[in-house]
């Protein structure tokens, strides 16, 4: 991994199966997402960097399931807001982990997974997004957020990048 395990961390968003069936994704599918996702997830696990999933709840309390099974390395984090940070507790188990850099995935790029990064940015955090292992509601949308905005805010890597070299 390019970053340092000790210090860095995983989050993945919303990567719920209402959330993946809820649009057309692009310029991925949200199943190639959360593939791409599980991917990061055994790598983080692998590295023994901490892994912090978060999920939605829906109003109508259906949809809170993730489309893979939490395992017990990982700290679960519910939002109902669009991002992971506020009311949820996600800043101070980042802290207790000795993180100080987070690399963000899931679902959706300008929505969830913005918020989360601009707040973990407005936290102190240096922040990473993973442009593959994410996906918008159109590709014109998501190439805007990767291309101009998120680079402007941190580091933006595709999953080979991430996962190929030692820090």
């Amino acid at each position: 991994m390019i970053f340092s395990p000790a210090t860095t961390a995983l989050v993945l968003v919303d990567l719920q199966p209402r959330t993946l069936g809820m649009l057309p994704w692009e310029p991925y599918t949200g199943e190639r997402v959360a593939s791409v996702a599980l991917e990061l997830r055994a790598a983080f696990h692998a590295a023994n960097a901490p892994v912090f999933v978060v999920r939605h709840h829906y109003p109508d309390g259906e949809g809170a399931e993730l489309v893979f099974s939490l395992d017990d390395r990982e700290t679960l984090v519910t939002k109902r807001t669009v991002g992971a940070f506020q009311g949820t507790g996600l800043d101070q188990g980042l802290r207790a982990a000795n993180v100080e850099t987070v690399v963000f995935a899931g679902i959706a790029t300008n929505f969830g997974v913005e918020s989360s990064l601009r707040a973990a940015l407005d936290l102190g955090y240096e922040v990473v997004a993973v442009s593959d292992a994410m996906t918008s509601i159109d590709a014109e949308s998501h190439h805007l957020a990767v291309s101009k905005i998120f680079p402007r805010l941190g580091r933006v890597v595709t999953a080979a990048e991430l996962l190929r070299a030692e820090p």
